[in-house]
């Protein structure tokens, strides 16, 4: 299967004698819905960034369905890959239906306006994010889960082949992140869009994502099928804590994090 995104020897950074992550090969193929995992610092976000085109590489090649990305102007990169960054727009005046609309950006023709063919694409986003009964309110106004959705709306309004997240579920209640991952797992599996998630719960990545990429110390430092990664060992050593993964009867990971409260009840 062709990859709809490749990496080959990515290096990036922000200061040019200190690199966020360096020779990083991954490849996302479509139907992959794919959970991007490891602590604080790792270089997830800055990954992201750059598979989404925002940030250049210092070293190596990015490219989209094997075309190499520099090669596209940001119009066609906007048009294949949507990204979900960590942003609250709850700030932001704008109705939702509006910043949802912003999402048709890359396909505007100069001093036109949204024709039929985008206000359907709109209107198509806020079906699939279920935005629709508050399409009129204000961002000002939601609750995070349905700012959240309202965000995961204007990336699909851009009509793409991947979605890139950044820890969508972040500051979010229990129900709201449960929330948020049924409506990409919906996306995935019904609609066939190819996904790429970074997030710090063990248990919605094991739950959710066909696949898991470990990021330690800006390397990718293991990566496969999401059972296979998600061992004991390998989280033992990237989170430097003991973590125990248990299989439970209906095949789940369930990951639990020793603490040391917990190895001490164990030891009584």
């Amino acid at each position: 299967m062709a990859n709809l995104i490749e990496l080959r020897g990515a290096t990036a950074g922000y200061e040019r004698d200190r690199p966020v992550f360096s020779a990083v090969h991954m490849a996302l193929t479509s139907g992959d819905f794919v959970g991007l995992i490891g602590p604080n610092g790792s270089g997830k976000s800055t990954l992201i960034r750059c598979l989404a085109g925002v940030l250049p590489l210092w070293e190596g090649d990015l490219r989209y369905e094997g075309k190499s990305a520099s090669s596209m102007d940001r119009r066609s990169v906007a048009r294949f890959v949507g990204v979900v960054p960590q942003i609250d727009y709850s700030a932001f005046s704008f109705s939702v239906r509006e910043l949802i609309a912003m999402g048709r950006h890359p396909y505007l023709r100069p001093l036109r306006g949204l024709d039929p063919n985008d206000w359907q694409a709109v209107h198509r986003a806020m079906q699939l994010a279920d935005v629709e009964s508050f399409a009129h309110r204000s961002m000002a106004e939601l609750s995070g889960g349905e700012r959240q959705r309202v965000i995961i709306a204007r990336a699909l309004a851009q009509t793409p082949r991947v979605l890139l997240l950044d820890e969508p579920s972040n500051h979010l209640d229990i129900n709201h992140q449960i929330e948020i991952f049924d409506l990409l797992h919906r996306l995935n599996c019904e609609e066939g869009l190819t996904l790429l998630c970074s997030m710090h719960d063990l248990n919605l990545a094991a739950e959710y994502c066909q696949r898991i990429l470990v990021m330690e110390g800006g390397t990718l430092c293991a990566e496969g099928a999401t059972h296979e990664v998600m061992q004991s060992d390998v989280l033992s050593r990237v989170y430097r804590m003991p973590i125990r993964v248990d299989r439970r009867d209906d095949g789940l990971l369930h990951i639990i994090p020793l603490s040391q409260k917990r190895r001490t009840l164990s030891q009584e």
